[in-house]
């Protein structure tokens, strides 16, 4: 191959743009390279600094894009399951990561077998919160604390999606709606094994729980499909 066919092996960033922008309006060069910072795509660079990408480099562009856009996948999933391909060319459908990992499954809501156990001051570092946010988020629900002042791996996972939340403007107060929401569907999953729960022997009572985690996995799900549905809608185009 010519020194000229090499070159023209790798495009420049306005290029993968053009080829882009029909399949995905809405991206731009800034977009481009906030997914390069973001260890996405790794471009290589001329001798005096510009970007030069592959085909390989723009099929992972487009797979990144579809499943933002198609799924609302967090950038955390996709960079997991780019990397478990060793730099390959994504062939997977950006919805099968959906249906894999970052649905729950009846499995994830079993009792995890060793329990963390967090002093409070163990929570803040853990979290990055503060001790007011702490209090805020426990004045209205979102958090109790177990026995004698610590808190158990519900309380962690709680207080790391809130204060991620909190990056985005949202303060606990905007957030009651969702403990609201939760016992709604636990008073809601409670009727429905009600009566196998009231059965006597284990084999009941493994009933019940197997019910109880299933029918959460299924809200999740459902939940997911709906706001996914209305995103579509006006804030989605």
């Amino acid at each position: 191959m010519t020194a000229s066919g090499n070159a023209r092996a790798f495009l420049s960033i306005g290029e993968v743009l053009a080829q882009l922008r029909p399949e995905f309006p809405d991206t731009t060069i800034s977009k481009l390279r906030f997914l390069e910072s973001e260890g996405l795509v790794e471009p290589e660079r001329t001798p005096a600094g510009y970007r030069k990408y592959s085909s390989e480099d723009v099929a992972r562009l487009r797979y990144v894009l579809a499943a933002q856009r198609d799924q609302y996948l967090p950038l955390r999933v996709i960079r997991e399951h780019l990397q478990s391909m060793g730099g390959g060319v994504p062939v997977q459908n950006p919805r099968a990561l959906v249906e894999e990992e970052a649905l729950p499954s009846a499995g994830d809501f079993s009792r995890p077998e060793i329990d963390v156990r967090l002093s409070r001051s163990d929570l803040l570092d853990r979290t990055g919160i503060s001790d007011a946010q702490l209090k805020q988020i426990e004045s209205y629900g979102l958090i109790t604390a177990r026995g004698a002042g610590w808190y158990d791996a519900d309380g962690l996972a709680i207080a790391e999606a809130v204060a991620r939340m909190a990056e985005f403007g949202l303060e606990p107060r905007h957030l009651r709606g969702y403990k609201t929401a939760a016992d709604r569907e636990v008073g809601l999953f409670e009727q429905v094994v009600a009566p196998v729960a009231r059965q006597r022997g284990p084999e009941a009572k493994a009933r019940a729980e197997e019910t109880v985690r299933e029918l959460a996995a299924l809200s999740l799900r459902l939940h997911t499909a709906l706001v996914q549905a209305r995103l579509r809608g006006p804030l989605g185009g």
